[in-house]
């Protein structure tokens, strides 16, 4: 079983801020999948002027549907380059509709003893409203896109350890994870 500790969640989560810390923490590097997702899709021939075409006819919903299948295959590529560090994913990677789809990235998350969610508080609908306020510049669309990530059962079912942020510094935050993990 792999050590490295695989954050998921939401938008605003906090997954980056954590994925920073855990790293000072560890002396490990951080891998972000922010940071490396548009170099994976583009290897198996995501075009962003269709996604800016599906975004324009049909919305932000048409584009994360386009993404899906980009999104798998980043997970994919991503865990198995990446090792001895602290990864974070983007919201989407982690939700699924496809049941296809999820199997592949439950398949590579599986050897992984520490992927963490994160999310405010175990109400999801207190943790919704947290989440809006943290994310109150984004656009509307993306609102309810978050919201979809957060209420999918895909993040529980992918996690291995849930730890709750609302109310906590992200150094508490840190502390709770590296004890959760037992890498403290």
């Amino acid at each position: 079983m792999l050590s490295e500790i695989v954050l998921i969640g939401p938008i605003g989560a906090g997954k980056s801020t954590q994925g920073e810390l855990l790293a000072k923490r560890l002396a490990l590097p951080q891998c972000s999948m922010d940071d490396l997702r548009w170099n994976y899709y583009q290897e198996i021939g995501y075009d962003p002027a269709l996604a800016q075409q599906k975004r324009e006819a049909r919305g932000m919903e048409a584009v994360i549907q386009y993404w899906k299948p980009f999104e798998a295959y980043a997970v994919e590529r991503l865990l198995s380059e990446h090792r001895d560090c602290v990864i974070d994913f983007g919201a989407g990677h982690s939700v699924y509709e496809e049941a296809a789809l999820f199997d592949r990235v439950k398949r590579a998350l599986s050897p992984y003893l520490n992927v963490v969610l994160l999310l405010p508080l175990p109400d999801i609908d207190r943790s919704w409203q947290i989440l809006k306020q943290r994310n109150c510049a984004l656009p509307s669309d993306t609102h309810s896109m978050n919201e979809h990530y957060l209420r999918h059962p895909s993040n529980l079912k992918l996690a291995k350890h849930t730890i709750y942020t609302h109310g906590k510094t992200p150094e508490v935050t840190c502390a709770e994870i590296l004890q959760f993990t037992g890498l403290a």
